[in-house]
């Protein structure tokens, strides 16, 4: 019963930090090209846990980027990048028109700005602390940074998937306690159930939490199927994953360290579902049906996905923020499904969390 109530807390730290951002995150200008670093003070970042972290997520954008092109064959990535006069800044790279994919896009970003201390109580739930009370100006200073991909292939059999990582801290301000906790997941979102398929990258990641903890596979499992749920649907986008936030109950170096092994290990768990169906024959009637649930999929980016939302709330880069969504999909009026097509088993299944390992 402990879970449900650590979500609320998380959901709330959002709320307020997404309406504190609006206020205190620069605009960003254009680079013409990519910097090595992102961060703001280099010299003093570099070696701690600010510095660490960006080199773990632009590392895996350079090695997924050059897997996924590899396995395309054609398509290519195109680079933009960003700063912030602040500080701070972003690394976007999106394919579109592959001979795979019909859009990938892997993004990297290092956020400055500050929240108003009321909003940091609220949000730690801490109603002792210091700050605009007693005539203090400015806010807490706080760093974000993190990497986010969504990848839509071509083929109807060949799944969407999803992955976020992402280090958030707050600086210690007049008297206000710093804090810092690590989120994110992977996640994936079939058009058809293919149950071989969802043993093989459930069970990635079954391994990879089992490495750290046994604790966080269902844990975390639990968590993506809560997380991902379109409400007004009662369907999940998709088939699941893992995912966490506010994760900060041991030593930052063993939270890194899952990290680091769970953004790896994203090409090995996608990477032959993609292999396996790239090439498998459709017909029409299976490519609308693709189409549908990217529909569904942009309805959750757009209305309940926090990521999106902070993007959009905090005046972020919007090519960047709406790279998630697919090239093209569908809506249809009460499109009918016959509950015993393949179609009503991955309905079935979305609003149905199955035990896939």
């Amino acid at each position: 019963m402990q879970r449900p109530s650590v979500r609320s807390k998380s959901e709330e730290r959002s709320s307020h930090i997404m309406r504190a951002a609006a206020v205190g995150i620069e605009k960003e200008e254009m680079l013409a090209s990519t910097p090595d670093s992102l961060l703001r003070e280099q010299s003093s970042e570099s070696e701690g846990i600010r510095g660490r972290f960006e080199r773990i997520i632009r590392d895996a954008q350079n090695r997924i980027v050059a897997a996924v092109e590899e396995e395309d064959g054609e398509g290519k990535f195109r680079e933009d990048a960003w700063a912030r006069p602040g500080g701070g800044g972003g690394v976007s790279r999106v394919m579109q028109g592959g001979k795979v994919w019909e859009k990938a896009g892997v993004g990297v970003s290092v956020v400055y700005g500050t929240m108003p201390p009321e909003a940091y109580r609220a949000a730690k739930g801490n109603n002792s602390v210091n700050g605009a009370s007693n005539g203090a100006s400015g806010g807490v200073p706080f760093f974000a940074a993190g990497i986010s991909s969504v990848m839509h292939p071509r083929n109807p059999f060949a799944p969407t998937m999803h992955f976020n990582y992402r280090y958030f801290e707050t600086e210690e301000w007049n008297g206000i306690p710093g804090q810092w906790w690590f989120g994110g997941g992977t996640d994936i979102t079939p058009s058809y159930v293919d149950e071989e398929d969802m043993r093989h990258f459930h069970g990635i990641y079954k391994r990879v939490c089992d490495n750290h903890d046994p604790a966080y596979y269902p844990k975390f499992k639990q968590w993506a199927d809560d997380y991902f749920l379109c409400k007004h649907r009662n369907q999940r986008r998709g088939l699941g994953g893992i995912f966490f936030d506010d994760l900060n109950d041991r030593p930052q170096d063993e939270i890194l360290a899952f990290s680091t092994e769970a953004l790896g290990a994203v090409t090995e768990s996608y990477l032959p579902l993609v292999q396996k169906h790239k090439n498998d024959p459709f017909t029409e009637q299976q490519k609308e049906w693709q189409q549908m649930r990217r529909g569904l999929y942009v309805e959750y980016n757009l209305v309940y996905d926090r990521g999106t939302t902070f993007g959009l709330k905090t005046a972020g880069r919007i090519e960047s923020i709406l790279m998630s969504l697919p090239l093209t999909a569908r809506w249809e009026y009460c499109p009918p499904v016959d509950p015993t097509s393949p179609e009503a088993e991955l309905v079935d299944a979305c609003t149905n969390p199955r035990t896939w390992v």
